[in-house]
This record gives C-alpha cells, structure tokens and sequence, in this order.
C-alpha cells in the first residue's frame, strides 16, 4: 500500500511529530527547573543567612541577658542608695542589713540587696578606701 493511499498515515506521522516534541518539552523543562534550583540555592547561600535554630539560640541569649540587666540595674540602684543613706546618716545605717541571705536562683532586686549586704567587703574595696574614712589603707597594718 502506498503512503498516499493511506489516509491515517498524515495523522500518525503528525502525532509522532507531536509527541516527540512533547517529550524534547518535557526534559527543557527538567532542565530548567534544575538550573532555577541550583541558581536558587546557590543565591542563597552567597547571602549568608542564619538558620532558625542559630536565630532562635541568640533571642533567648539576649533575652536571658535583659532580665540579667534588670536584676543587676536593680542591685546597683540598691546598692547607691544604701550608700547614700550611709554617707549622709550615722555610722549605724552603713552596717549590713539584718535580712537572710538571698538563694543562688534568685534574681529579684529584694533578693540582690540581700546578697550585697551579706557579702564581705572584698581586699580591693579595703585598697580603694580613702584615709579618711577610717581603718587601715594599702600598706598599712593593723597593729602598731
């Protein structure tokens, strides 16, 4: 049988056209979805951004370290006004505090005030005091 003679032989070679040129389609989009990808992630990755966990860690870090702040902002406010009442009152008001010490956990400003109070006075705070507030200065002993 001739090629002319058969009328589905225009329709089967039309379709085979058409499918081989379905399939060419389908790899140019396979390859372009892989290079958008690599291209994609190579992007990313030159803009060095931070991983969630990474971001997660440094927010509590820095949220441990305001409340840190607040307590020891407290403490310190604590502590001038305790050395206020000590410069401007009698020698009584600067003697420690008859409150108990504060726990290792605690981290209100009741509870460092109580820790300041209880706390020896430390060797470099004896080395800091002037002559004129009283005991032995750097150098000087106790007996004479």
């Amino acid at each position: 049988m001739n090629q002319s003679q058969n009328p589905n032989w225009f329709y089967d070679q039309f379709s085979k056209i058409f499918t081989d040129a379905a399939s060419v389609a389908q790899g140019v989009r396979r390859e372009a979805e892989q290079l958008f990808k690599s291209q994609a992630e190579k992007f990313v990755n030159d803009m060095d951004l931070v991983k969630r966990e990474d971001f997660d860690a440094v927010r509590e870090m820095a949220a441990r370290a305001r409340e840190e702040n607040t307590a020891l902002s407290a403490r310190i406010a604590a502590l001038e006004e305790e050395l206020a009442k000590a410069r401007s009152g009698s020698g009584a008001a600067a003697g420690p505090s008859e409150t108990p010490p504060a726990s290792a956990g605690e981290t209100s400003p009741a509870a460092a005030k109580r820790r300041s109070a209880s706390a020896p006075p430390s060797a470099s705070a004896a080395r800091r005091r002037k002559p004129s507030e009283g005991g032995p200065g750097p150098g000087e002993g106790l007996g004479g």
